[in-house]
């Protein structure tokens, strides 16, 4: 397939098309629909919060094709987004997260091949539960990171900010701040490294429902969501007034910051897949 040596080398931007306005948490009650016609696909509905939206060359997304089915009646198809008839994006404006851009998207009347169906008709939601838990361990890097570097930014500030003729580091209530993000930093190290660890570890990385996998994941992007934005927080607070502007890098990580703790589910979302987990009948505690 052309698409994918163009899309590893650059020359082709994605996007994932699985929210919409009316089925956020709850993606399996989408209402987008692709209704065959002969050999080719018409879909209605409508994608929003898709990250590379408004830009993207290629789309792959979720609709139902057998809504009678649920969960069970759903599709995954992709389009290169060239040219195509009855397809409107719009950027959304959004606090944070501003190099990386976000649309709402439109089908009306959108005709796609029946060949740009993937994984088989009605199998589009295995396919999503399975790429969400590698999503979730990602996002999980992506809070590191940030973490990092509010962290490395304060120590640098402190350092350096002189108030009552000495170091703003010289103040309990400055050490104890950095001591606590240090240690939510190394935390959600573990976490997020034990949960990519255990994805490598599986021959067959399949997450979703009765998987420990799917446990592991949320559990480490629940973590490192909720420390990112008390990390973040606290580096505003030893910033002072100078970390509540633009100039300074932790505003920007302090507005980044708070996505990791709703994308790809909500915290409380990912409580409810850890709990579901560690309630089935054949989990095991020392996992």
């Amino acid at each position: 397939m052309e698409i994918l040596p163009r899309a590893c080398s650059g020359e082709y931007i994605g996007c994932l098309g699985i929210t919409e306005p009316n089925a956020g948490s709850d993606a399996m009650g989408m209402t987008t629909r692709a209704v065959k016609v002969k050999d080719r696909y018409i879909v209605n509905g409508s994608k929003a919060f898709i990250t590379n939206g408004n830009v993207a060359d290629v789309m792959l997304f979720y609709a139902k094709t057998d809504p009678a089915r649920g969960a069970h009646g759903i599709s995954a198809f992709y389009f290169l987004t060239n040219g195509v008839n009855g397809l409107y994006r719009e950027k959304i404006k959004k606090w944070g997260m501003r190099s990386s851009p976000t649309a709402l998207i439109t089908f009306d009347d959108m005709e796609i091949p029946e060949e740009n169906l993937i994984g088989g008709l009605n199998r589009g939601g295995a396919i999503l539960t399975n790429g969400l838990c590698t999503e979730r361990i990602t996002l999980s890097g992506c809070s590191l990171g940030s973490q990092r570097a509010c962290l490395d930014l304060s120590l640098r500030y402190a350092r350096e900010r002189i108030q009552f003729g000495k170091p703003i580091s010289s103040f309990q209530f400055i050490q104890g701040k950095l001591a606590d993000m240090y240690t939510s930093y190394m935390a959600s190290r573990w976490m997020a490294y034990s949960a990519a660890a255990y994805c490598d570890s599986l021959e067959k990385k399949v997450g979703g429902k009765g998987t420990d996998l799917d446990r592991k994941a949320a559990a480490a992007l629940l973590f490192c969501g909720e420390m990112g934005t008390k990390v973040a927080a606290d580096a505003i607070q030893i910033h002072g007034g100078y970390g509540y502007c633009q100039e300074y890098a932790v505003s920007r990580h302090y507005l980044d910051q708070k996505l990791w703790d709703i994308g790809a589910g909500t915290a409380e979302v990912r409580r409810m897949i850890i709990a579901r987990e560690l309630l089935r009948d054949n989990f095991q505690s020392a996992r």
